[in-house]
């Protein structure tokens, strides 16, 4: 009997023994940045469509109230809707590759091109977008609600919703920064090809249905002249490109620490040639995805 009960010991432990080691193996991570990302990145996405399904079932129809009627007739070109998208598929795929990075996937070929879109898409459009739109909509409603979000929308959006578009989009931008290092740019010229085309692109589709229906989507474009309008649409490109690029030293500010990353890079084999500063690494992502690629782009895309 005790014979018997020693086995069974012998083999409970080495059950256990094994269990525990498996278990190292799968889940060992140096800190716990990894969970509380993926988490909040879970949370984002979670939140991202629940307030997309949520505007989806408002009942907007049409109006004699331009400004309701705006809503209805329009609502696919306000620039506040296409950030918000750009957000989400962001935070979809910040999460996909967290994911990838629980199951030792992210330094395959397809992890290394998510990373490298996730990472452009954040700095050439994330950022500008975001941080334009929340600073200009809170300083305008600060000095008239009337002028961007008139109070007739209180019938039908509730106060939440507003900060949910208008807030949360700005403070997704600062836990990013706080969790990754993004000191400069992934691809320079292709960043910068993204914010100038979305505000190139969002100044066709807006100034189109002035055109064509003589109504302004924002009040703020009612009360100006025409060559008022000029100068404030030269503001909103060039703040957009003026916050493309205080990110990068104020991300600096928050990771000029990170000496492992940059231990790494000097240490690993240079295949590249330099241009300008930048370098090509040698990875799976196709060349035309790296041209100009900065010797810091795994500190970029490493947690």
């Amino acid at each position: 009997m005790e014979e018997l009960i020693w086995k069974n010991s012998n083999i409970f432990y080495n059950v256990l023994c094994f269990l525990i080691t498996e278990n190292e193996k799968l889940f060992d991570r140096s800190d716990a940045k990894l969970y509380w990302t993926t988490v909040y990145h879970l949370f984002g996405v979670f939140h991202n469509v629940y307030i997309t399904i949520f505007a989806a079932g408002l009942d907007i129809r049409s109006s004699p109230i331009i400004d309701i009627d705006n809503l209805y007739r329009f609502k696919a070109g306000y620039l506040t809707g296409w950030n918000f998208l750009f957000q989400t598929i962001f935070l979809t795929m910040s999460l996909v590759y967290d994911l990838m990075e629980w199951l030792d996937r992210h330094d395959s070929s397809l992890g290394r091109k998510l990373r490298f879109a996730r990472d452009v898409m954040f700095s050439g459009l994330v950022v500008p977008l975001t941080l334009f739109i929340s600073s200009m909509f809170w300083t305008l409603f600060w000095i008239d609600r009337e002028l961007v979000f008139p109070q007739v929308y209180d019938q039908l959006v509730p106060w939440w919703f507003n900060h949910c578009v208008h807030t949360n989009i700005a403070i997704v931008v600062l836990i990013e920064t706080l969790l990754q290092a993004r000191r400069h740019p992934t691809h320079y010229k292709l960043e910068l090809w993204l914010t100038g085309g979305a505000g190139v692109l969002y100044a066709i589709v807006y100034y189109s249905i002035y055109f064509s229906t003589h109504r302004w989507l924002y009040g703020v474009f009612g009360i100006m002249t025409w060559w008022q309008v000029c100068l404030y649409q030269l503001l909103i490109w060039s703040s957009t490109f003026l916050f493309y690029y205080i990110q990068f030293p104020i991300n600096r500010i928050f990771h000029r620490e990170d000496t492992s990353t940059e231990k790494s890079v000097t240490h690993e084999p240079k295949t590249g040639t330099p241009n300008n500063g930048y370098e090509e690494p040698s990875s799976g992502v196709p060349e035309s995805w790296l041209k100009q690629r900065p010797k810091s782009q795994i500190e970029n895309s490493s947690f």
